[in-house]
């Protein structure tokens, strides 16, 4: 039985495709390198499995697959916990200070930036690609990879910290220069963006080391660097609505190498982690009683891809039971009765 799409763990195996949809935007935490994407899948598989025992250090890669071109088309990862004593989470704080002086009857309004340090931070959802050519599909392929994570999030509640974090690019130029890291971390590290921003994902010591512990005043800054701090790029608006619409906010934090602002929320708050519930299967339903309801469904296996999740049509059963389309519970191979993860979608 074949099903349009499915969204499952990614598997070691999948090294080639994975480093194609890296291409697409190549960032640090999927960047456009081969031997760091089979890195990445290496910890993914060890991550599924529990064969890294420390949660906090665990990193999920979802993959999105369309099975009629057995093509991997999108990506979405977990980040167990940022911020350990070995790699702390590194951010910069945003905070205004006015200044009015009587004799002038001058006033000014001052944007402050202020580097921070936390050694037992939020999880992060981030990693979010879907290939160029898809990105427009009527089945709303960016929203299904970038949910799936808060679906997995509730099934292991356990294992995530209270609080999620996600990045948000800002504006970038076209060749990826940061105004923002021109006009201050290269000052600072005598590193381009693109280096810096590399070497964080394995050692963040020369952050720590380099910038300056003191507040810094944006007003001294070129008004191109003003210009992106806290702001979002264009190609990540529509993940920005989708955040604000589950419940995050833009927590007055951005990314130290390119302004890109920090958005946050309460795990337990998060409306995506709240309707996100197991079910028992009630029934299935045949292609004349399909609902137009929708849902992501999953289901968790002992051998890879260990974790499976289709969009399906869906409605609620009797006594919490979950009524699915037949052929998306033949597509998971499941049977009336089984347990399954159903994160409702309308």
């Amino acid at each position: 039985m074949s099903w349009p799409y499915e969204i499952r763990g990614a598997v070691p195996s999948d090294e080639d495709q994975l480093l194609e949809v890296a291409g697409h935007l190549n960032t640090v935490n999927l960047p456009n390198d081969r031997d760091e994407i089979r890195g990445i899948l290496e910890q993914a598989h060890k991550s599924f499995t529990g064969a890294i025992k420390d949660p906090r250090r665990r990193e999920y890669v979802f993959v999105l697959v369309d099975n009629e071109r057995k093509r991997i088309v999108g990506t979405s990862m977990i980040i167990g916990q940022l911020g350990r004593r070995d790699a702390p989470y590194i951010y910069v704080d945003v905070s205004e200070e006015e200044r009015y002086s009587a004799t002038l009857d001058k006033h000014f309004r001052h944007v402050v930036l202020k580097i921070g340090y936390s050694y037992n931070g939020p999880t992060e959802i981030g990693g979010l690609i879907v290939s160029p050519d898809d990105r427009k599909k009527p089945e709303r392929l960016g929203l299904l990879i970038s949910y799936v994570r808060f679906l997995y999030i509730k099934l292991h509640r356990d294992l995530f910290k209270d609080e999620l974090l996600a990045e948000l690019l800002p504006p970038l130029e076209p060749d990826g220069t940061s105004h923002l890291w021109d006009a201050l971390g290269r000052k600072f590290t005598d590193m381009t963006y693109a280096e810096a921003d590399r070497l964080s994902k394995k050692n963040k010591e020369f952050i720590k080391g380099l910038f300056p512990e003191g507040a810094v005043y944006a007003t001294l800054l070129p008004q191109n660097a003003q210009d992106v701090i806290g702001k979002v790029g264009a190609q990540t608006r529509g993940v920005e609505k989708m955040l604000r619409r589950v419940g995050f906010q833009y927590a007055w934090r951005v990314d130290p190498f390119d302004g890109g602002p920090h958005f946050t929320a309460p795990t337990d708050e998060v409306a995506l982690v709240q309707r996100t519930h197991e079910a028992r299967l009630a029934r299935l339903l045949p292609a004349s009683d399909v609902p137009r309801t929708r849902a992501l469904v999953a289901t968790e296996r002992a051998e890879a891809p260990y974790f499976r999740c289709v969009h399906t049509p869906w409605r609620a059963g009797v006594e919490g039971g979950a009524e699915l389309a037949a052929g998306a519970a033949e597509y998971l191979g499941l049977e009336e009765g089984a347990k399954v993860w159903v994160l409702p979608l309308e």
